[in-house]
């Protein structure tokens, strides 16, 4: 029996090239997906003849409306040892296996640090001057020296990103909900007492939490209020956990000196969304995860993913 992969959200077209298919052999037909599906029919129709899906982060949802409907699919294999929009419950209901892949926190940490100096050294309106036309030299950075960095979640990411800023000469602080003294003492960083001493102290504030019921909505209206006018905030984790509204708010009305962000309510980001034309905003198109050795990982061990699948002796399997 020959069986059928799909990929989806092949942006870059690298999947198939970034590691090696061949251990399928002819016994796994590959088909990679370029665009992005928005809506549950247009999946459901797109992945109806497919017996094995793979797809990235947290991008594309699987809830049970939309398994039920994939009678084929048997094994569904996502970038990463968590995923919180696949409903693993009605995978196990329909017979799907679902499986993940290791990742390096390596690539998203490199990208908080360039969102935070390109806020600092205002990188992208200065390069843009200087290539049309404009006046040479119209902003005056930030230094980071001596400055405050104050961190929500101190794990694998926020923890490197923490080293990185006591390297910077920065003072850098921590808070979560569950984070102890003992941890920040281990990574030599001052634990915040609250939420609001952070957030009211810092300069930089850099969001490392994964999403959850607790951390959903965390930056609201009143929590943004407490931002100096002249601290910036920096979003590489998930969009939920900062009210959208309320940040387009505060940049709009200039309460915060700017914010950097890689994730969206909404992704791929549409046309016409108003984050494409704040002000004071650097915005990426969720790169956090997205560097060769991350691809190389993510679709290498896919492909070992579906040998095992094959073998009868799933690996990483998740839920």
């Amino acid at each position: 029996m020959r069986y059928r992969c799909a990929v989806l959200d092949d942006y870059q077209g690298v999947a198939t090239t970034v590691a090696d298919w061949t251990p399928l052999g002819d016994r796994v037909e590959v088909a990679t997906f370029a665009d992005h599906f928005r809506t549950e029919d247009e999946l459901a129709t797109a992945l109806l003849d497919f017996d094995f899906v793979v797809t990235l982060r947290e991008r594309v949802p699987f809830p049970a409306s939309l398994l039920e409907r994939l009678p084929r699919l048997k094994l569904l294999v996502a970038s990463g040892m968590r995923n919180s929009v696949i409903d693993y419950a009605a995978a196990h209901a329909n017979g799907v296996t679902v499986c993940g892949t290791e990742s390096s926190s390596t690539p998203p940490v490199e990208l908080t640090w360039a969102l935070i100096l390109g806020l600092a050294r205002g990188i992208v309106q200065e390069s843009t001057a200087l290539r049309t036309g404009g006046p040479w030299q119209s902003t005056v950075g930030a230094d980071l020296h001596g400055r405050r960095l104050g961190l929500l979640g101190l794990g694998k990411i926020g923890s490197r990103v923490a080293r990185i800023g006591l390297a910077f000469g920065m003072e850098v602080t921590a808070w979560s909900q569950n984070l102890t003294e003992e941890r920040t003492d281990e990574i030599g960083v001052h634990l915040s007492p609250t939420l609001e001493e952070l957030l009211t102290t810092s300069d930089f504030v850099s969001v490392h939490l994964a999403l959850s019921d607790r951390t959903r909505a965390l930056l609201g209206p009143a929590e943004l209020a407490l931002l100096r006018p002249t601290a910036h905030l920096v979003n590489t984790s998930r969009a939920a956990i900062v009210d959208q509204e309320a940040l387009l708010a505060a940049l709009r009305e200039g309460r915060i000196a700017g914010a950097a962000v890689d994730v969206f309510d909404v992704e791929p980001l549409p046309a016409g969304h108003p984050m494409r034309e704040a002000p004071r905003l650097l915005a990426t198109p969720h790169l956090g995860y997205v560097s060769q050795a991350n691809y190389r990982r993510y679709y290498g061990q896919a492909v070992e993913d579906i040998e095992a699948y094959l073998a009868g002796t799933p690996v990483r399997v998740l839920g």
